[in-house]
């Protein structure tokens, strides 16, 4: 089924109005922690928490914003279709020069994406601090499926860990095929697994060569 919210501009009005909401809030970081990359974003994904479904309006059923810190979701929602949306809150301060942010597991993510009702959605939130006040230039609301490959990579942890390259550049392909974009997921998987074979090859082969050096010694 597809999502009312993403299938229509109703996500676009959505950012605008995080976007609003964030600028409009009295200043919430002190001297000390303007800072401070880790209050700000905290600071930020607790004011979106506190009003996340009043923006959503009509979109939201039921919500939840109670999720502990390493779990898939920061934010989640059903919609009035019975959809089930989690939201992944990221923050990114323009004036750093690189930011590659973990978004999620591969394994994880192929289990969800199971559920034709389950989306998998990216809330990134681009900033800037100037004293203690803290300016949104740019708000992002998109189901994980329209964000383009060529701004995404995947980390080796665990299964592999899907990341954004760099914050400063991410590419949108609104109204995106979810079975083309898992299509091309898998692909990316199948070329990803052998290059990390082949890298535990050559650790095997180095600790190896470790050991009989170690084999090699006459003393303790």
């Amino acid at each position: 089924m597809k999502s009312k919210l993403f299938h229509t501009s109703e996500y676009l009005v959505i950012q605008d109005q995080v976007r609003d909401l964030i600028n409009s809030s009295a200043d919430f970081l002190s001297s000390d922690t303007a800072q401070s990359t880790r209050a700000a974003g905290d600071a930020i994904e607790a004011i979106i928490a506190g009003s996340f479904d009043q923006i959503l309006g009509d979109h939201c059923g039921e919500y939840s914003s109670s999720f502990a810190r390493r779990a898939m979701a920061d934010l989640a929602f059903t919609d009035r279709d019975g959809l089930y949306y989690i939201v992944d809150v990221k923050t990114h301060r323009s004036d750093t020069r690189f930011n590659m942010p973990n978004l999620t597991s591969v394994e994880r993510l192929a289990r969800f994406y199971e559920d034709d009702t389950n989306f998998f959605t990216v809330l990134m939130v681009k900033y800037i601090v100037e004293g203690v006040k803290t300016t949104v230039s740019d708000v992002t609301f998109v189901p994980i499926e329209f964000l383009d490959w060529d701004c995404l990579t995947i980390g080796a942890l665990g299964w592999g860990q899907i990341q954004i390259v760099n914050s400063n550049y991410i590419s949108i392909n609104p109204g995106y095929s979810r079975r083309l974009w898992m299509l091309e997921f898998c692909d990316v998987m199948l070329s990803f697994y052998p290059k990390e074979i082949a890298k535990i090859g050559e650790r095997v082969d180095r600790f190896e060569q470790i050991r009989e050096f170690w084999l090699q010694k006459s003393t303790d």
